[in-house]
């Protein structure tokens, strides 16, 4: 049995961490810049969703936890944003 691990450094793992990181800056940068013209309520109910779909998809580990994480924090987000404006 072989025990020792296999590690190669081809060219092609080192462009695929570059696009990674370039994607990320990318989504980041859209994500910044699509909450410019936002109301302080839709930017809680994105902050809310945004978080809820996080919990949700590492507590129950699948989609439908994140998504329905999502919609509870986006309705938690909603109603702190109400309650913050009266």
């Amino acid at each position: 049995m072989n025990t020792e691990l296999h590690t190669e450094n081809t060219p092609a793992t080192g462009a695929y961490w570059r696009v990674t990181v370039v994607s990320l800056a990318a989504a980041a940068t859209l994500a910044l810049t699509a909450c410019a013209g936002m109301s302080s309520r839709e930017t809680s109910t994105v902050v809310g969703a945004t978080a809820g779909a996080i919990v949700g998809g590492a507590v129950t580990g699948t989609t439908a936890g994140a998504a329905i994480g999502a919609a509870a924090g986006g309705v938690v987000g909603n109603e702190v944003a109400k309650k913050r404006n009266r």
